[in-house]
């Protein structure tokens, strides 16, 4: 997502929890304690999480780090990995670059930490890449759509920057064409404006947008910006209205997209706001306000309500007692913690330390391959996710409904 960019869970569970405080003991099965093998005398091995635990994209965050506790919960339940227990160790990294740099040094420092769900965000990822790589901490994101993740920043000479580092969702480079491919060829609509909040997801979702629709025979009609710390559009809005777009297209968060929204319909802009995953949360909706109705979101995967092994995870969710929803990110989050579980089963076997598997554990990861909550979960030579199903979502009767869901090709 988000940055984030931005893993699908049903529409009945994306209501995102009001409640954006920050981490701490929030219900019945949020504590730091998760679960127990038999064995007194077992080893400890840590899966760190580093997402926003407060602030306005907390309640991503949370349903990320509560979905990567209940893996771990479960793991240590079936005995998982003989002679090891696993412990969960969160941190807040305020979906800021800076914070989330912070957070990846503390882990990267503790010798018992065997691998990073991280993060929400892709301008977060960009410092905490570096930081987990130096200690060879395998790194499992959900929600990153970023392509210089895994690709670098020189798109015609592709170079995977960090072997450590990889995801569950897929990327910009498949979300953006694919709502352009919505727009154009199923929507009918033939000329979009754009903004973006000059952050990493945002642009890259934006720039991959517009590729692909106006190479579709779209028209791009106005482009504009916004400033990701203010929340008044009036001259964003003014600027886009003479142009007559049938829809905006948003790359950023909700928490500009809500509002952007609601704006645009209050000064008379009455055309659907589309974005990405990262605004596919219950919370766009109220902040938007009524007017949302109709608004636009993709997210990538299948509906998780809507297959077998989503349904068994939500109920294993729910059951677990978390107070916080498993918000857009939750089986994502679930299936990148059990990625690194089933490295570690190989890594640890017969490891004397956690560091001492560390690199193992990066050579076992990118070999996965497993049926998870998300759909098939393994990697390709980047580290990107080989799943391309992704959903399209509307706003009706004031909740996200799945729309269309389809692989891109």
């Amino acid at each position: 997502m988000p940055q984030r960019s931005v893993v699908s869970v049903g529409a009945t569970l994306l209501v995102a929890s009001l409640a954006l405080t920050a981490c701490g003991s929030r219900g019945g099965g949020e504590g730091s304690s998760t679960g127990g093998s038999g064995d007194s005398n077992a080893k400890v091995a840590k899966i760190g999480v580093i997402a926003p635990l407060s602030g306005d994209l907390a309640a991503l965050g949370l349903g990320i780090k509560n979905s990567v506790d209940l893996a771990i919960k479960q793991a240590n339940d079936s005995n998982a990995i003989p002679g090891w227990k696993l412990e969960l160790a969160a941190e807040d990294d305020e979906a800021k670059a800076d914070v989330g740099k912070n957070a990846a040094t503390k882990l990267a420092g503790d010798k018992e930490v065997a691998g990073v769900v991280g993060t929400l965000n892709s301008s977060v990822a960009l410092q905490v890449q570096p930081v987990l790589a130096s200690a060879n901490i395998v790194q499992v994101s959900p929600a990153n759509t970023g392509v210089s993740l895994t690709k670098g920043d020189d798109a015609a000479n592709p170079k995977r920057p960090f072997p450590t580092y990889f995801r569950t969702c897929t990327t910009d480079a498949i979300q953006g064409p694919f709502a352009a491919r919505y727009l154009f060829e199923k929507a009918g609509i033939k000329e979009v404006a754009t903004v973006h909040d000059k952050k990493a997801y945002g642009q890259g979702l934006v720039e991959a947008f517009t590729a692909e629709f106006e190479k579709l025979g779209g028209k791009i009609v106005a482009a504009e910006t916004i400033n990701p710390d203010e929340d008044k559009y009036d001259a964003v809005v003014s600027a886009i209205k003479p142009k007559a777009p049938k829809a905006v297209y948003y790359g950023g968060e909700y928490p500009n997209a809500g509002p952007l929204s609601q704006q645009m319909k209050s000064q008379g802009l009455n055309v659907p706001l589309m974005g990405g995953d990262g605004i596919f949360d219950g919370k766009y909706i109220e902040l938007a306000g009524s007017t949302s109705e109709g608004d636009l979101a993709t997210s990538v995967g299948a509906p998780t309500d809507s297959t077998d092994a989503g349904k068994k995870f939500l109920e294993e969710y729910k059951a677990a007692g978390y107070s916080d929803p498993s918000a857009a990110y939750g089986g994502y989050a679930y299936d990148a913690a059990n990625a690194i579980i089933n490295s570690l089963k190989v890594s640890l076997k017969d490891a004397a330390s956690v560091e001492a598997a560390r690199a193992n554990s990066v050579t076992e990861l990118g070999k996965v391959s497993f049926d998870g909550v998300t759909g098939k979960v393994a990697f390709d030579e980047w580290g990107d996710t080989t799943t391309k199903v992704l959903t399209v979502y509307k706003v009706t009767s004031g909740a996200w409904a799945p729309e269309d869901t389809s692989e891109f090709k």
